[in-house]
C-alpha cells in the first residue's frame, strides 16, 4: 500500500468520524443525550451500528470527539515552550492567551451553540465521568512532560494533576458565569483575574521544584 494511499484512507476515516460525531452531537442537543440511542445516531449518519463503534467505542466518546483535539495540548505546550522557559510560566501564558481568544476550552464562550455544548457536557453525568478519563489522559501526558523537563517523578505526577485540575474548575467558573445569563464581555476580566490567582497559587507550589 503506497503512502498515498493510506493517507487517502486515513483522511476518509477522519471525514467519517467528524460526520458521525456531528451527527450524535445534532441529535443529542435536540432530544437530550440519555434519549437518544446509538442505533439511532447509526441509523441518522446512514451506517451499521457495528461500524459506528469500530469508530466510537463508547456513546460519550461520540460527543467527547469534539473536544478530541485539545487532549494533552498541556503536555504539548511544555514541550514547545520556549528554551529557558519554565514550564509553569508557558502553561499560564497559554491559558492566558486562550481566554483572550474566548476559546471555548476555558469555558469563556457565548456562541449559543458553544454554550449549549458545554450545558449538556457539564449536566449528563455519564458525560462527565468519560471527561474525567479524557482528563486522566491529560494528566498522564503532562507529567510524562514535566518529567522530561527536568521534574521527578512525584514532583511531575502531583504538578500534573494539580495543572490539570486547575484548568478545570476554572473553565467550569466561566461557564457557570456564563450560563447564569451573563456575556463574555462581562466576564473577561473577573476570568483573568482568576487565573492569574490560580497560576500564583501554583507557582507558589512548584516553582520551588524548577517548575
Amino acid at each position: 500500500m503506497t503512502e498515498e494511499t493510506t493517507g487517502l484512507r486515513e483522511r476518509k476515516k477522519q471525514r467519517t468520524r467528524q460526520t458521525l460525531s456531528e451527527t450524535a452531537i445534532a441529535l443529542f442537543l435536540e432530544r437530550g443525550f440519555d434519549q437518544v440511542s446509538v442505533a439511532e445516531v447509526a441509523a441518522a449518519a446512514e451506517v451499521s451500528k457495528p461500524t459506528l463503534f469500530r469508530y466510537f467505542p463508547a456513546k460519550e466518546d461520540l460527543v467527547l470527539h469534539r473536544i478530541a483535539d485539545h487532549q494533552g495540548e498541556a503536555a504539548r505546550v511544555v514541550r514547545g515552550r520556549a528554551p529557558g522557559e519554565p514550564p509553569l510560566a508557558a502553561l499560564r501564558a497559554h491559558f492566558r492567551a486562550r481566554l483572550d481568544a474566548r476559546d471555548p476550552v476555558t469555558g469563556l464562550c457565548d456562541v449559543p451553540a458553544v454554550m449549549a455544548f458545554r450545558d449538556m457536557l457539564y449536566t449528563t453525568p455519564s458525560l462527565v465521568a468519560r471527561l474525567m478519563q479524557y482528563s486522566a489522559e491529560d494528566e498522564r501526558a503532562l507529567a510524562e512532560a514535566l518529567a522530561e523537563a527536568g521534574a521527578d517523578g512525584v514532583t511531575a505526577r502531583t504538578a500534573a494533576a494539580q495543572i490539570i485540575a486547575v484548568h478545570h474548575v476554572l473553565a467550569r467558573d466561566n461557564w457557570r458565569r456564563l450560563a447564569s445569563g451573563r456575556i463574555t464581555a462581562t466576564v473577561l476580566e473577573a476570568a483573568r483575574a482568576d487565573a492569574e490567582r490560580a497560576y500564583d497559587l501554583l507557582g507558589a507550589g512548584l516553582t520551588a521544584q524548577g517548575l
